[in-house]
């Protein structure tokens, strides 16, 4: 059951099957999204977010469970009666309307007097800064600016909710990075609730006020980008997002409430409370240190060089620490020194190893 009974949006126990596939798109999902929250439904292909964002638009029905709005149950009602918008990744621009057209489009649809439709058209077009722009045709626009009229569009009406279906996902790199800069600083100015899908971690991680981490049609994690990034909660999370070490063995209780952790030949001390048996354990890249100073409570191990991968500012560096392969960071400058075969310290602090729960 959701734990929200005043979100804006809310899933509750929602399941959805397609004929024809023996799996769920998804499968019992509890999720409720605050009033004003920059969320994001992050995942790989195939992971049931967009089936999500499907069913909280009302383009598709949960084949079980119930999606709220403000509290009701609009699981039967069809899309244009539900107070939500969304942006697609193909923009959907009217070719033959010009930018001022497309954007007061839904609003003429609803009847509203002409003089409110030139002052919102105006004002919307102003917060995406679009301004001057409204006797162009889409396309005489670059991409970044299609998405632009795309969202003054769906903002218009000031919906309650605004979707956003990998709105950037035709754009090219750095486009695509100010267009996020964009999006935050938008939702941030009008306070509209926006749900985010993505399998894009960078877009995700630095927009997102929370989010969801989505497998298989289940949410693997929620919770706020850091939380996420720095104590995943699974071995799909910690591999999903970012790069990491995922180091496998299991943990033995030692003398005077300490506990050591045992992966290959390596044996490594952890928090005396960690549970004894089998046990995953992630370690970011960038918390391994190469080759660096000592640190007052590392651990620090030998390690033979295996690969150096150059990154520009930085460079991984593939090692193997007795039997185990661990790869680490180091600044590109001092990477230059390093090649296959040297034998280095490799470092880590014991809080940046995070103990996995093991996916059912």
């Amino acid at each position: 059951m959701i734990a929200s009974t005043d979100a804006v949006v809310a899933l509750d126990g929602v399941t959805k099957r397609y004929p024809g596939q023996a799996a769920p798109a998804v499968d019992g999902v509890d999720l409720a999204i605050r009033q004003g929250e920059f969320f994001s439904l992050l995942g790989p292909s195939g992971s049931g977010k967009t089936s999500c964002l499907r069913m909280i638009a009302g383009f598709e029905r949960p084949s079980e469970g119930r999606v709220l709005l403000d509290g009701i149950d609009v699981s039967g009602v069809p899309p244009y009666r539900r107070d939500v918008n969304t942006v697609f990744q193909g923009y959907a621009l009217f070719p033959h309307m010009t930018v001022a057209e497309n954007v007061a489009y839904p609003l003429r649809m609803a009847r509203r007097p002409r003089p409110e439709i030139t002052a919102r058209v105006g004002e919307v077009l102003g917060q995406v800064e679009m301004t001057g722009f409204e006797s162009r045709l889409p396309h005489q626009l670059s991409g970044g600016q299609r998405q632009r009229v795309a969202l003054a569009r769906a903002l218009a009406g000031r919906p309650r909710l605004l979707l956003l279906d990998e709105p950037l996902g035709a754009l090219d790199l750095q486009l695509r990075q100010q267009m996020q800069r964009v999006l935050k600083h938008l939702q941030e100015q009008v306070g509209i609730t926006f749900v985010y899908v993505t399998h894009d971690q960078g877009e995700a991680l630095s927009m997102s006020d929370r989010l969801a981490v989505m497998a298989r049609g289940r949410i693997e994690q929620l919770g706020t980008p850091r939380d996420v990034y720095y104590r995943p909660a699974t071995p799909f999370v910690a591999s999903f997002i970012g790069k990491t070490n995922l180091l496998h063995g299991s943990v033995a209780a030692g003398d005077a409430g300490s506990s050591a952790f045992r992966c290959a030949d390596l044996v490594i001390p952890v928090a005396g409370d960690d549970p004894a048996g089998p046990a995953t354990y992630s370690l970011r890249y960038e918390a391994v240190q190469v080759a660096a100073p000592p640190r007052s409570g590392e651990v620090r191990l030998e390690a033979d060089v295996e690969e150096v991968v150059f990154l520009g500012e930085s460079a991984e560096i593939v090692t193997r620490v007795g039997g185990v392969r661990i790869v680490g960071r180091a600044p590109g400058t001092g990477s230059l020194a390093l090649g296959t075969g040297d034998r280095v310290p490799v470092a880590f602090l014991p809080a940046d190893l995070v103990r996995l729960h093991e996916q059912a």
